[in-house]
């Protein structure tokens, strides 16, 4: 079957259609990454855009039940150079195709994914419509301008209600803005109790989960489509260690008072390379997102940069003067992507660890962790209060 993509400009590519059929409008962009394409399929922070592969072939290594980062994808197509059909890995359990039709998301490949990206890279990106339908060209146009790209993207990938990995470390609450489970993995690991909830969530309604800290996941979007978010994050800053990521280092610079802005095409890849303004060290990371923080919003703010991308000067990290907080604008957790920043999870115990030592009234904080535990089985909770329960 025939697929099409055609971009706002007019540019059309045509290509040989798999996974599901039908029409579909998003924002089109692409990653740079070698392997990893299931993840990428599945981290929320793609919601509301047709992901292009500029590796050439995609779907060799099949789909497992090990590699997702959400419960299901989120994207609005995509577009690969060659489709493999028959996958040949020991652990592969089905299709790159079978996925996409369960979901109903359209693929197409046999097109000049090489073209597609330069001409993303040199006009920046746009939006498209990726279909398998017969419609002329001048009835595509007229559909595709006729749909607005979404701003609501955070909360459709958002968790509905709390849930917990239980530990017996630090409790550390998530907030969901479309967090990859990579992030849970790597918290989880290190044997906290991690606690997420939605990305809605109020500063008091978190405070009663008495956190030793707050993570700021990843997700898609504008940051300032999310400004309750931003409300959140300055009502809890200065009271407990805060550690943005992606998204939530965007929010996070915002409640600060900085600005962020569009970048032209965005960052997405395994293979980006950030320095460490302290220690000169340049550490090659996993990256998606579409905004930055911009660098003269900084100045008059109580945030100093910390990280800068060594491609194009963009920040890529930011720490509080004066309270216990940073953010980074890359994934340490990678998935998928090197390792070579998930030092940033301890840094992060740590600083809980040393926030709780200057504050030596922090331990009732257990006896409070123990009272809400005793009271969270509960089923007769007042209206409008979380309660804490495993997904």
């Amino acid at each position: 079957m025939q697929a099409r993509l055609l971009l706002e400009d007019g540019t059309l590519f045509t290509g040989k259609a798999f996974g599901a059929e039908g029409d579909s409008v998003g924002e089109v962009v692409f990653n740079t990454g070698i392997t990893g394409y299931q993840e990428v399929l599945s981290d929320p922070s793609y919601c509301g855009q047709i992901v292009t592969m500029t590796y050439p072939l995609i779907g060799n290594y099949g789909i497992n039940r090990d590699d997702f980062e959400s419960v299901r994808p989120f994207i609005h197509g995509f577009v690969v150079r060659q489709h493999e059909l028959a996958p040949s890995n020991w652990r592969a359990e089905y299709t790159l195709d079978s996925l996409l039709k369960e979901y109903g998301i359209i693929g197409i490949s046999d097109i000049d994914t090489r073209m597609l990206t330069r001409r993303i890279r040199h006009h920046g990106v746009m939006k498209g419509i990726l279909t398998t339908s017969n419609k002329r060209v001048e009835e595509l146009l007229e559909q595709m301008n006729g749909t607005s790209l979404m701003t609501d993207q955070v909360p459709r990938v958002s968790t509905k209600s709390v849930f917990s990995a239980p530990g017996t470390k630090e409790r550390v609450v998530v907030i969901d803005f479309g967090s990859k489970s990579g992030i849970i993995r790597d918290l989880a690991g290190r044997g906290c109790d991690v606690v997420v909830v939605p990305h809605d969530t109020t500063a008091e309604q978190i405070r009663r989960l008495s956190p030793d800290g707050v993570l700021l996941s990843n997700g898609p979007g504008d940051p300032k489509d999310v400004a309750h978010a931003v409300t959140t994050i300055r009502e809890l800053l200065g009271t407990m260690p805060i550690f943005g990521i992606c998204l939530g280092h965007q929010l996070f610079a915002l409640a600060c008072g900085a600005d962020t802005g569009k970048l032209k095409f965005g960052h997405r890849g395994g293979n980006h390379p950030v320095k460490d303004l302290l220690s000169g060290r340049c550490y090659i990371t996993s990256q998606n997102h579409g905004y930055t923080v911009l660098d003269e919003s900084i100045v008059g703010t109580e945030l100093e940069v910390t990280h800068i991308n060594n491609n194009d000067g963009t920040i890529e990290g930011l720490r509080h003067k004066v309270h216990p907080a940073f953010s980074v604008q890359y994934h340490p957790e990678a998935a998928p992507g090197p390792f070579d920043s998930s030092y940033l999870f301890d840094e992060f115990l740590e600083m809980i660890r040393n926030h709780k030592l200057a504050n030596p009234q922090l331990p009732r904080q257990a006896q409070m962790q123990a009272a809400w535990r005793e009271s969270a089985g509960q089923s007769a909770n007042r209206k409008g209060e979380l309660t804490y329960a495993q997904k």
